[in-house]
């Protein structure tokens, strides 16, 4: 039996006009999934992903097509302006969401992590996310 489990990101206030969207499949060709554009007020994802052993007892491995990196250092992406597809913009980042933290103990319920938006030149936030508070 392949267990699930149900993760929300909150993208705070990212910067208005601009599309955000979950890769799902990685490489070329790749899609992007619950495609949004930003108002500049928050963006909510919902991801379903799948749990499995890991080397750690006390840490599940992660997996699905919307998991990518190597095991141990999981993580999700949100894909931004052209690369969630946006021509209209100059715009082409995306944000890493880590998953290395959330233990079995937490993957009993849904998890939630609220994340900024905005990056310190004011364009959309990019690269692995920070400051990162963690899944709750």
């Amino acid at each position: 039996m392949t267990k699930e489990l149900t993760l929300r990101v909150v993208l705070a206030s990212p910067p208005a006009g601009v599309d955000f969207g979950i890769q799902k499949g990685r490489g070329t060709p790749y899609e992007t999934i619950q495609k949004q554009r930003s108002n500049g007020g928050d963006l909510v994802f919902e991801y379903t992903v799948g749990l499995k052993e890991s080397k750690d007892p006390a840490m599940p491995d992660f997996t699905g097509p919307l998991v990518h990196g190597p095991a141990g250092e999981r993580f999700l992406y949100i894909n931004i302006g052209n690369s969630a597809g946006q021509i209209d913009t100059c715009w082409n980042r995306r944000l890493k969401i880590p998953l290395r933290d959330i233990t079995w103990k937490m993957a009993a319920k849904p998890l939630q992590v609220r994340v900024p938006g905005t990056a310190k030149d004011g364009g959309p936030n990019c690269a692995t996310v920070k400051p990162f508070d963690g899944w709750k």
